[in-house]
């Protein structure tokens, strides 16, 4: 899992063996709602929260990152569509927070689309 507090399209990501796959949205998710609450400095995450833009800062990420993914599933790049994938996922949790928003409610909705 990259680093929630490193630019997630910039230079450092560091992965955490300890938090198991299935649980990784919900610690990310865990740590987004504890960044909004705390609002650490030097934190990426805190920013996005303290954005002069606001949400529109998020937004704006959220687009960038979709434009990413997009382009590389054009180009077949595995790799890079599966890294900006975790950027636009990571974006999206934010956005989620901001409305306060949960995991519960997106899994709820994914629950209701079978």
């Amino acid at each position: 899992m990259s680093d929630p507090d490193a630019e997630p399209d910039g230079v450092e990501h560091a992965a955490n063996p300890d938090v198991p796959s299935e649980a990784v949205l919900d610690e990310l998710f865990a740590t987004i709602e504890s960044r909004k609450a705390e609002l650490p400095e030097g934190s990426y995450t805190a920013s996005l929260f303290t954005h002069e833009k606001g949400e529109n800062a998020v937004l704006e990420k959220l687009g960038e990152e979709s434009t990413e993914t997009i382009l590389a599933a054009k180009d077949d790049d595995l790799d890079e569509l599966t890294y900006e994938g975790a950027d636009l996922v990571y974006h999206l949790l934010v956005l989620f927070a901001m409305k306060d928003l949960d995991l519960d409610d997106l899994r709820d909705e994914l629950r209701d689309r079978f």
